[in-house]
């Protein structure tokens, strides 16, 4: 590679050092999604890709993997609610906004639509979405697996999925 310092990432683990199990992770696109929580006064988001929606209409649950000291996962205990809003390939910023790795003035909500519901703060640029109570919990290693039952879910036409592929994002079929 003729310009750049270095032929790899000069932090990552030599090829035989590599954690098998994040590899096979790093192999598998994941959804991009913002889990908001709280309301008007506090307000809280966060990106995540770890997360599956398993069920349906009658029993649809999410399970998605938090952090054991995330602000969102505070804030969700406290109000038993939580919304997860799909991302598309166009909103490449709000995920890095709401991963707290692109700079955002005022918070993650500064310039972001928001309307209150019962599960927490919707993001209006994101329409499809569902709002989700609290069921549970599990301490995973060194990860919370939060679940939740969802109660209200609002599906738009998906042409251009945002996804999580091998670090990077993912977009389109």
């Amino acid at each position: 590679m003729t310009g750049f310092i270095h032929d790899e990432h000069p932090f990552s683990d030599p090829e035989g050092g590599r954690d098998p199990v994040r590899r096979l992770r790093g192999r598998l696109a994941a959804p991009v999604t913002i889990v908001t929580a709280g309301d008007a006064e506090r307000p809280v988001g966060l990106t995540v890709s770890s997360l599956v929606v398993a069920g349906d209409e009658a029993s649809g649950m999410v399970h998605f993997v938090l952090g054991p000291d995330s602000y969102v996962w505070d804030v969700i205990q406290e109000t038993g609610g939580f919304v997860v809003h799909v991302l598309e390939g166009p909103q490449r910023t709000l995920a890095d906004r709401f991963a707290g790795i692109r700079p955002s003035p005022g918070g993650p909500f500064a310039g972001v639509d928001v309307v209150a519901s019962e599960f927490g703060p919707v993001i209006t640029a994101c329409p499809t979405r569902a709002g989700c109570r609290l069921v549970g919990v599990r301490t995973e290693n060194d990860h919370l697996l939060v679940s939740g039952s969802i109660e209200i879910v609002a599906v738009h036409e998906l042409t251009d999925p945002l996804q999580w592929f091998r670090g990077g994002y993912l977009t389109g079929r």
